[in-house]
């Protein structure tokens, strides 16, 4: 077991839709967003992450970007091999004499198909994973948090990620119902491109929207601390030049507002359907609101309003889930029952 230790690195993965995470020896050491740009006539990858991101909607006929993740899900199997081999080299390894046998534990969404789980193992392997486990990501994100999952304490999660809302009352380390959705922040990005063409006759493309939403995104047109106008520049589709306008946080609460309130809807369903024990004890503890969703501007106000229940907003929600998947890696007897393999 020594020699086996000595030549195992273990790596936690949250592989997410907008952004992959990567923990290893107890450091989140890649944050990048989950893209990957490739040469089309060679099929050498380029750039992945921050540096395929900043190439995105500007290439050329010979190259392309791909977001190999959609919906929570892997779209592009090839794709997401080859992005998650360019992260995991990224790794710097104190053992260069010896190839590592990667044991990786990857969160997947709890709404997940078994081709889906398929899918996500191979692409593992394929990357130079020896042994593969998943987790699904309200339960990575309830130990992210610092909740002992494993107690008879029922707990609701609410993850807001690029491509999925999975909203679950956890609780004996096991989800007791859930609702995995696929309104996020990918949904939330497409509403603000689509706002800005219909309001405003301006063609803006992916990054500008995400940008948009990053700065100002607002759950709620009145906040008691107001993020200010923010610049956005794209194409007059009047006269096709280029332009610059000011946008409000009150528009960006008016278009989210449909997306906002389909979660909204799935929150309500998910508490309709918790026993009524378990009931008491989120009356009790409230509601945990992780992912990269909890940041927009006043959405815990809006759910703790709709709900009348307190919503907690997570101190670092980006960073939740993949340290719960690192909690998980290191005590694989422990959680032995809630890993899937």
């Amino acid at each position: 077991m020594g020699l086996f230790s000595f030549l195992t690195s273990d790596i936690a993965i949250d592989l997410g839709t907008a952004n992959t995470l990567i923990m290893h020896n107890d450091h989140i050491v890649v944050d990048q967003p989950s893209i990957i740009a490739i040469d089309k006539s060679t099929g050498k990858v380029l750039a992945i992450g921050h540096q395929a991101m900043q190439m995105h909607g500007k290439t050329n006929e010979n190259i392309k970007t791909i977001r190999p993740l959609k919906d929570g899900v892997i779209a592009d199997f090839t794709a997401a091999e080859l992005m998650i081999r360019g992260f995991v080299k990224l790794i710097a390894t104190e053992r260069k004499l010896f190839a590592a046998s990667h044991r990786m534990v990857v969160c997947v969404p709890s709404g997940i198909t078994e081709v889906e789980k398929r899918a996500v193992k191979d692409s593992c392997e394929h990357a130079g994973a020896k042994e593969v486990y998943m987790v699904y990501e309200p339960l990575a994100a309830a130990v992210g948090i610092g909740i002992d999952i494993t107690q008879p304490n029922g707990t609701m999660i609410i993850d807001i990620g690029g491509g999925t809302t999975e909203i679950a009352v956890i609780a004996l380390s096991g989800i007791v119902c859930e609702q995995s959705i696929r309104i996020a922040g990918d949904v939330f990005t497409r509403d603000i491109v689509d706002y800005m063409r219909r309001e405003h006759n301006l063609l803006i493309g992916e990054r500008s929207g995400e940008e948009i939403k990053m700065h100002i995104g607002s759950a709620l047109p009145e906040l008691v601390r107001p993020p200010a106008d923010y610049e956005i520049r794209g194409r007059d589709l009047m006269t096709g030049i280029p332009k610059e306008i000011k946008v409000t946080y009150g528009e960006i609460a008016y278009c989210l507002d449909r997306s906002i309130a389909k979660i909204e809807e799935a929150t309500l369903k998910v508490l309709e359907m918790a026993p009524p024990e378990l009931s008491a004890d989120i009356y009790t503890n409230g509601i945990h609101l992780t992912g990269g969703g909890a940041l927009l501007h006043g959405l815990g106000e809006r759910l703790a309003v709709k709900t009348q229940l307190p919503v907690q907003v997570a101190d670092d929600p980006l960073r939740a889930v993949v340290k719960g998947t690192g909690e998980f890696i290191k005590d694989l007897v422990r959680y032995e029952s809630v890993l899937i393999r």
